[in-house]
């Protein structure tokens, strides 16, 4: 009986340390979205630039579009800003601008500073894009095809190493897709 006492507790133990093990090896910027596969949410943003069109979910039909959630007051999206003027200088690919939850001003002085990659930014500071996205933080990117679906997500910064490993290699793969 006391040896049953002992190994209770011991096992208890190793079940939970394996388990919480295992989830230490998984990306947490890979969390599942019921979103992926679907067509993307209708949203309607205006622009975060005065007199500039904003974005809807109509701008990615058609086209292979990135999609990247950003603020101002996020360190990780400066972590990551150079990899989207990278993408921004080198590729054809569109990519859209969400400023959420951010106030305008700083957002505008933030892409002055730091540089404009996005073809046209949508302004969310009442996070109404974000709740039908599911945005859990930023920065967030979406992969969207051409038919409007969100194919790939990710929650977190873009560097290098993902995007010619993961992110690049799906979207040649959507464009050789009829």
């Amino acid at each position: 009986m006391r040896q049953l006492l002992f190994l209770l507790p011991l096992s208890t133990f190793i079940l939970l340390a394996a388990y919480f093990g295992l989830g230490l090896t998984k990306d947490p910027g890979l969390i599942p979205s019921a979103l992926i596969g679907k067509p993307a949410p209708t949203f309607d943003l205006p622009s975060l630039m005065p007199g500039e069109e904003g974005i809807t979910e109509r701008d990615f039909k058609g086209k292979i579009s990135i999609v990247n959630v950003f603020a101002s007051w996020c360190v990780p999206c400066l972590a990551e800003h150079p990899i989207w003027m990278q993408i921004h200088n080198k590729t054809s690919i569109p990519i859209y601008g969400v400023a959420w939850k951010d106030k305008r001003e700083s957002a505008i002085h933030w892409l002055e500073k730091h540089g404009n990659p996005y073809i046209r930014i949508g302004y969310d500071p009442l996070n109404v894009f974000g709740i039908e996205w599911g945005v859990y933080g930023a920065p967030e990117t979406y992969i969207v095809d051409k038919k409007g679906r969100i194919r790939f997500k990710h929650v977190g910064p873009i560097f290098p190493r993902l995007w010619q490993s993961q992110i690049f290699p799906l979207v040649e793969k959507i464009q050789a897709e009829k």
